[in-house]
């Protein structure tokens, strides 16, 4: 790029920042609410009373795992839109998807009442919010990363990062709060529903963000360089044509790969403790506790973790990506031993330490993985090089943590959680340890020798 990318003023940076948290964090909402949903309504309100407990939780954490599926599509999507034609566009476009999918799922009839066809629609609007997500990750985490000085481009990426815990406390507290206004039954009958139609809210925003911001300055940069270049040389209207998403699998696939693998305890670690976490402990043939209290302590953990987040950010601004990145690894792969041997013990108190200690090793990986994620990528594929890698690694971790935990616990106890926990730890480990040091990294220069 010959281009000059200027970051925005400081007052603006901050309307940037609190708006992307805004978005990320009912974008989160509405997608967490389901995994919660999934472990404690969906196995009897979807599927039929006749499928043994075990079995109906296996098949709602198969729903869990189609949004999961359709991350990387939705990063495929919306990459080659927001590389094209801006990441407010883009961001907007998947905003408005998650609002309405979120909100119709809320709305669904109940397997008793539409028999097989209610766990087919409940599948496809899950796939939505997949395809959702997977666009608008990538498009908020742009939005404040490219917008950014240089020397806190970590700090104001975890705005972007910290609407996922605060996404969480929102879905537990609003689950928290529909049990505590109506009976059990009342709940599992439609108190249920009212944390996906709140999700309306996410409708406004996306509107909001449509009508007061700008795109950032790197795509800005980006467009008028091009417009530059086809005012001078024609030919350049062909090569428009090539896709972002082809060109990044052809010119950074190590760097898509390598983002998917550090990207993998992140996720294992994380579904394995806010939803597989809560189905263990409530399950009857788990630990039979509460379902406020292991809601509670994975509202608690999520609290936890948002001050780590912005900690290990800025920590990366100073000292480097990978550093804290790795660290955080290692300290979750040996994390993993104590979650389970913790939550046993049936303590309200052990269990909040038990998954607010796995939060916080996640929080120093989640962290600085926006900058991280930008800098590896050249801008006019950046969304697509991004979105790849976050994504793939979502659906090789996230997407199948719950079911294999579940599949682990039932036939070889829980011992084999932590370590497959580890093992994830590992490869996140191995995939940091191959990437090049990305801090202090030019955004016009990014990716061309990576």
């Amino acid at each position: 790029m010959t281009a000059h990318t200027a970051p925005v003023p400081e007052k603006n940076m901050r309307k940037v920042a609190m708006t992307s948290l805004a978005g990320t964090s009912i974008e989160w909402y509405d997608f967490f609410i389901y995994g919660t949903a999934a472990a404690l309504v969906f196995p009897t309100a979807f599927f039929p009373e006749t499928m043994p407990p075990l079995v109906g939780l296996i098949a709602a954490f198969g729903t869990l795992a189609v949004g999961f599926v359709a991350r990387p599509i939705g990063g495929i999507v919306f990459g080659h839109y927001g590389d094209r034609f801006g990441r407010k566009a883009a961001l907007v476009t998947a905003l408005m998807m998650m609002g309405i999918a979120t909100t119709l799922i809320g709305c669904l009839p109940t397997y008793a009442l539409a028999g097989p066809i209610a766990p087919i629609l409940l599948t496809l609007l899950r796939f939505t919010q997949g395809l959702a997500v997977g666009g608008q990750w990538g498009g908020a985490m742009l939005l404040v990363t490219e917008s950014a000085p240089e020397n806190k481009r970590g700090f104001y990426g975890a705005f972007a990062q910290a609407g996922a815990p605060c996404g969480l406390i929102l879905a537990n507290f609003a689950f928290l709060a529909v049990g505590a206004l109506v009976s059990d039954e009342q709940f599992m009958s439609w108190g249920w529903r009212i944390p996906f139609l709140l999700s309306v809210i996410l409708i406004g925003i996306s509107l909001y963000v449509q009508l007061h911001l700008e795109d950032t300055p790197a795509f800005k940069a980006l467009a008028k360089e091009h417009d530059t270049r086809l005012r001078s040389d024609k030919t350049e209207i062909v090569l428009e044509k090539k896709s972002p998403v082809l060109e990044v699998i052809q010119s950074h696939p190590r760097q898509i790969l390598l983002a998917a693998g550090a990207f993998l305890a992140v996720q294992v670690t994380f579904y394995i403790l806010i939803a597989f976490v809560v189905a263990y402990g409530t399950n009857a043939q788990g630990l039979n506790l509460s379902r406020e209290m292991i809601l509670t302590a994975v509202l608690i953990a999520s609290f936890v973790q948002i001050p780590v987040l912005f900690w290990a950010s800025a920590y990366s601004d100073r000292h480097g990506r990978r550093g804290i990145y790795m660290l955080g690894a290692v300290l979750c792969g040996i994390w993993a031993f104590a979650i389970f041997p913790l939550i046993d013990t049936g303590s309200f108190l052990w269990i909040i330490v038990a998954v607010s200690g796995g939060q916080i090793f996640v929080g120093m990986m989640y962290g600085p993985q926006a900058a991280f994620l930008t800098e590896l990528f050249s801008t006019h594929v950046r969304y697509s090089g991004a979105s790849l890698g976050y994504q793939l690694g979502a659906i090789l971790g996230g997407a199948l943590a719950p079911l294999i935990a579940t599949a682990l616990w039932s036939e070889f106890g829980t011992v084999f959680i932590s370590i497959y926990i580890a093992i994830a730890c590992l490869l996140t480990l191995i995939s940091v340890k191959m990437l090049t040091e990305t801090h202090g990294t030019d955004l016009d220069k990014a990716g061309a020798a990576r």
